[in-house]
């Protein structure tokens, strides 16, 4: 390791940016290796800036271990997609890649309104994103610390505000890109022109952040994107007209914990004032200065902004915003959330187009016998005027469909099974992290588990005359919040193979975190939990009461409005 000028004592993160020449690293050496399908230990942590982790599968790790292999190393790429719009040549084209550079074959929709790929080969990284790169996406700053893909409200439908915050959400996810050359030289094969001694950051500095940052945009009264899960979110206010007046700012939240450790835990965004629409992009750069500035970079697992934000309090938080952005927030606007999830089936919108909400079980896009899901949306991409919209539900939209092209769009999506099943209440409502087998971090199963579980509450459910009755339901491999548990009606948080922490008492609006009910538990108690709160839900809830408020009106769980109140 080259000399730095960082005191001792911080996160060994902070040293491997230092040393890493603006995030090159020794990248090009460890693709160019072919003894091993890795990369070398510090490149893991520089390619997360290049939007993408190395990975294994876990599933056959013992087995090539005995046979003295090394693990079957492979990747996962993230791609930037602000807002989550795709035109349809984009969709073609990463749905061929997915085929040709990808051992899965697959595409999954993630909870940041994106896709991802896995099990990518390490000759195939370059040619995956020169190919992405090539349909006018990238995979810039989709991991890391620095601001990842910004979401915005997917639907629009019924807000003239639409139009214009997806715009933003584009324009700050520009505004807040890292300026290093790198993923230009390495990827692209630009030419390096430059000295890196004389290359900059100007607003992330050498050392970046000391963490991921992730920015939200949403239009009340639909909170899609759970506002409260992230680091800084920017709360649509619409003007007389229905045009967009400004935005509240809300900074802090985050969902990442660890087990048993009461210094960590998720928490809700804080709103700190008003803004008008001109402001956006400096408060968020200013938003994220104070962060780098204030930051935990001694231990990581204490350096999202929502501890800094309680270490330093939401005044003064505000206050080294203010000053940073040489301007003053205005007092916050009123404004109300009434629902979290996706709007499923046909919706007509003011432009009098129509949008189709497609749900995709734990998001992944692969064919299955009898439902050729893959094939589907790459086939209705070939005749679809409009574009596709990535919800942050891990959903699809086929958004912009004119009336005359309604028919045909519904008539493909029955063909190819993406229409046509009766799926629950609890399904449409769910979201699963992907876990095993190849997520480093899962304790225990997700994906694959928690469609096969609703299922059995299903039965539970129907069984107690509530079949109809939404719930917020996820379910994550480990306590780091990547499916936003933490904000769900029930949650469970894996604990270890097969057992889960069940949480309970959020209020389905996506303001206020759930609390852990039973610890470690398998499935037959789970079910035998489920049983009992659904048979006193029925029994006893109040008129449009729904189950989050329900278990904590009865003390269940306490309502928790502050993450230092929650137990993990």
């Amino acid at each position: 390791m080259s000399k730095t000028t960082l005191p001792e004592g911080l996160a060994v993160n902070e040293y491997l940016k230092d040393n890493s020449n603006y995030l090159r690293g020794t990248i090009e050496e460890s693709l160019a290796d072919q003894t091993t399908g890795a990369v070398a230990n510090d490149d893991t942590q520089l390619t997360k800036f290049h939007g993408f982790y190395m990975q294994d599968d876990r599933d056959i790790r013992n087995e090539r271990k005995k046979q003295k292999l090394e693990p079957k190393h492979s990747f996962m790429l993230r791609a930037r997609v602000p807002g989550g719009v795709a035109n349809m040549e984009q969709w073609l084209a990463i749905d061929k890649i997915a085929d040709d550079l990808t051992d899965y074959g697959s595409l999954r929709l993630t909870t940041r309104q994106t896709f991802q790929y896995h099990g990518i080969l390490k000759p195939n990284l370059k040619p995956l994103i020169q190919g992405i790169c090539k349909a006018g996406l990238d995979s810039i700053a989709a991991c890391g610390d620095v601001n990842r893909n910004v979401m915005c409200n997917t639907n629009p439908v019924d807000s003239r505000l639409h139009a214009e915050t997806y715009e933003w959400s584009v324009k700050i996810s520009e505004h807040l890109l890292p300026q290093t050359r790198a993923y230009y030289e390495i990827w692209l094969d630009e030419e390096r022109i430059a000295d890196s001694e004389a290359e900059q950051e100007p607003v992330y500095g050498k050392w970046y952040l000391p963490r991921k940052f992730k920015i939200a945009v949403a239009v009340p009264p639909h909170n899609d994107v759970d506002i409260s899960a992230n680091d800084l979110s920017f709360i649509a206010i619409a003007n007389k007209e229905g045009g967009l007046e400004g935005f509240n700012v809300a900074v802090g939240g985050g969902m990442g914990s660890t087990h048993g450790d009461v210094e960590t835990y998720p928490q809700l965004a804080r709103v700190i004032g008003f803004i008008k629409p001109e402001d956006t992009l400096n408060v968020a750069q200013s938003v994220m200065l104070v962060q780098r500035d204030f930051g935990n970079r001694v231990d990581r697992k204490n350096a999202r902004t929502k501890y800094t934000v309680d270490t330093l309090g939401p005044d003064k938080f505000r206050e080294e915003t203010e000053a940073r952005a040489g301007l003053k927030l205005e007092p916050a606007r009123d404004f109300e959330f009434t629902q979290q999830g996706d709007r499923f089936g046909w919706i007509k919108g003011i432009d009098e187009n129509w949008h189709l909400t497609l749900f995709l079980e734990a998001g992944r896009i692969v064919d299955k016998p009898g439902q050729p899901i893959k094939t589907g949306l790459r086939e209705i991409a070939k005749v679809h005027k409009g574009d596709y919209r990535m919800t942050a539900n891990q959903n699809i939209i086929i958004a912009n469909v004119a009336e005359a092209d309604k028919a045909e769009i519904e008539g493909m999506c029955r063909k190819y099974g993406l229409l046509g099943e009766v799926l629950s209440p609890l399904m449409l409502d769910s979201i699963a992290c992907v876990a095993m087998p190849t997520c480093a971090l899962a304790m225990a199963e997700s994906e694959r588990y928690l469609p096969r579980l609703i299922e059995k509450f299903d039965v539970i459910a129907e069984k107690h005359g509530i079949a109809d009755q939404p719930m917020v339901i996820r379910m994550t491999g480990c306590p780091n919040g990547c499916g936003r548990p933490f904000l769900a009606e029930i949650a469970f948080v894996g604990k270890g193979p097969g057992k889960y922490n069940m949480y309970l008492g959020a209020d389905g609006r996506g303001t206020r975190l759930n609390q852990m009910y039973k610890e470690n538990i398998g499935e037959e108690e789970i079910l035998s939990e489920i049983d009992s709160l659904f048979g006193q839900y029925s029994k006893e809830r109040e008129t449009n009461e729904g189950f989050g408020d329900f278990v904590v009106r009865k003390g269940f769980v306490n309502a928790v409005y502050d993450g230092r109140e929650f137990h993990a």
